[in-house]
Formats: structure tokens, C-alpha cells, sequence
């Protein structure tokens, strides 16, 4: 099919390679426009316009989409339908109904459930045993159209958001590949108005850790926020991201250190396996505590 793919970032390229892959003519790749980064502030374009280019593809990155001139040059590309996973702008109207068969949307999660920003960090956060990833026909609400296609894979105890993203990519890239074939088979099944949740955007205020709340929820908070913005704490007066983590024994005051990176919570402890001290690496929590001295008692 003669299709346009809209994404920017990371989690966006394997789709990009698998549509490229399953000899879909892309007619052009839409991504945001290189951003300041590194020390000198030096535009870098994003992962899919560096792998666009790198595939020869026509890269496109305007600001907006709203302007008529903007409508008309992404209209004139006679796409069939255009594929958006994660790009990061809001498509007008004139836009969602450019292409003939409308656009696709690649979403994170199983819809209705974490319509929006964040939804791999949500799940993991509000402890979901499972997510997914759906196939949408777009249109003006968010992430509000039909499902085409679905697939949900289980959210392990030990999984991070990293870990997450990886996997939903992958499987978002294998499913839409499976749609475009099943196209003219596909039923759009409207999304129930029950079990709507929101996925807001993670908020840098979410990230420091409070001990007296449960372990669970502290786990959570670990894994649902690694590797960003990372849940952090302070230990002897140093800011420590940790990164990824999983249920321990014991019991103590909370924020007592009782073995190891065992930390005692408001209600059980959590056992820190993943760390990432200030100016330095990520490194295991065995590698990490080589270098620092833990106090009896974190804040």
C-alpha cells in the first residue's frame, strides 16, 4: 500500500523498519523537527528522521500541521492510509481524512484503558497485569476511534518501563503489518465508554520516593518510572536514581536499610537491584554499593 508514517522517536523506528520490510511504498515520514541537544545545543534530528534518512525516504518535520499549505502538501502525497505511532503533533481534520482509508494509530495499551501520554508508565504504575498494544482508526477525540486490530502480552513482576517500551514496540510493529494485510477483513469495534482511563503525561514532582507508602506501590513507582524520569532518593546527601527493583523480606521503620539495598517500607520492603548515582552510570545495585556507604536510615 502507499502509505505516509507519522513518529518520532525511538519506540517508533521498528515499525517504520517492518512497514519498509513488508514492501509498503512510504511516501513520506513525518517526525518532529530536530531539537537542541548535548553540550553545544546542536540540532539532532529525531531516531525515525535519522532512519528515515538512512532508508532514503522524504523526510518531513513542519511545526504544525494546521495551516492550509501544510493540509494540502500532505494530501497531494495520495496516501491510502497513513500510519501514527507516537508522533507527537495533533492531526487536524483535514489531515485524518486526507488519506483514503484514514489514519491508523499504533497505541500502547489495551483501549479503552490509558488513553494519552504515558500509558506504559501507567500501567505499571496503577500495578496492570497486562497490557497491549491496538491498532485504532483515528479521529478528532483522544485516542477515542474504533480498535481494528489488538494484542495483549503480560506485565511481568520484575518489569520496567524500559523493558515494556521495548517489547510494545516490537509487537506494535509485527500488528500493524498484520492489519494492512487484513484491511479489507478488519472490523472496527467501537471502544466501550466503561473502563475509560486517562494516561497523563509523568510529572518530574512523581519521581521522589517516599518510604512510608507500601512497598507494592514503591516497586511500582521504581520500575513504572525507569528509565525516566527515574524515582530517586536521597542517600547521605546524594541524589540516586533507582532504577529497577522488586519485592523483598523483612520489616523495619520506613526507609531503614535492613541487608544489602533492602529498604524497609511503610508496609513490607523493597529490594533496590538497579541503581544510578549522580554524574555516573547505571550500574547493579552489588556494583553500586561498591563505591557507597549506605546509612542505617534513607530519606
Amino acid at each position: 500500500m502507499r502509505l505516509v508514517f507519522m513518529g518520532t522517536p525511538a519506540f517508533s523506528v521498528p515499525v517504520l523498519d517492518a512497514l519498509v520490510a513488508a514492501g509498503h511504498e512510504i511516501a513520506a515520514v513525518y517526525c518532529q523537527p530536530p531539537r537542541p541537544a548535548g553540550r553545544g545545543k546542536k540540532p539532532r534530528p529525531s531516531p525515525v528522521q535519522a532512519r528515515a534518512e538512512a532508508l532514503g525516504l522524504m523526510v518531513r518535520h513542519p511545526v504544525s500541521l494546521k495551516a492550509a499549505e501544510a493540509q494540502a502538501e500532505f494530501a497531494a502525497l495520495g496516501a491510502e492510509i497513513a500510519v501514527v505511532v507516537a508522533y507527537g503533533l495533533i492531526l487536524p481534520q483535514a489531515v485524518l481524512d486526507a488519506p483514503e482509508h484514514g489514519c491508523w494509530n499504533i497505541h500502547a495499551s489495551l483501549l479503552p484503558r490509558w488513553r494519552g501520554a504515558a500509558p506504559i508508565h501507567r500501567a505499571i504504575l496503577a500495578g496492570d497485569a497486562e497490557t497491549g498494544v491496538c491498532i485504532m482508526q483515528m479521529e478528532a477525540g483522544l485516542d477515542t476511534g474504533p480498535v481494528l486490530l489488538r494484542e495483549a502480552i503480560p506485565i511481568g513482576p520484575e518489569d520496567t518501563t524500559g523493558a515494556l517500551h521495548d517489547r510494545l514496540s516490537d509487537l506494535g510493529a509485527r500488528l500493524i503489518v498484520e492489519a494492512l494485510a487484513q484491511r479489507p477483513d478488519l472490523v472496527a469495534e467501537t471502544q466501550p465508554e466503561t473502563g475509560v482511563t486517562y494516561a497523563a503525561k509523568i510529572d518530574k514532582s512523581e519521581a521522589r520516593i517516599d518510604w512510608t507508602q507500601p512497598a507494592t506501590d514503591i516497586d511500582r513507582q521504581i520500575r513504572g518510572l525507569s528509565p525516566f524520569p527515574g524515582a530517586w532518593c536521597e542517600i547521605a546527601g546524594e541524589r540516586v536514581k533507582l532504577l529497577a527493583s522488586r519485592l523483598g523480606s523483612g520489616t523495619g521503620a520506613p526507609g531503614q536499610v535492613l541487608e544489602g539495598f533492602t529498604v524497609a517500607c511503610g508496609n513490607g520492603a523493597v529490594e533496590i537491584t538497579r541503581a544510578q548515582r549522580a554524574g555516573k552510570k547505571a550500574a547493579e545495585a552489588a556494583d553500586v554499593l561498591r563505591g557507597l556507604s549506605l546509612p542505617e536510615q534513607l530519606s
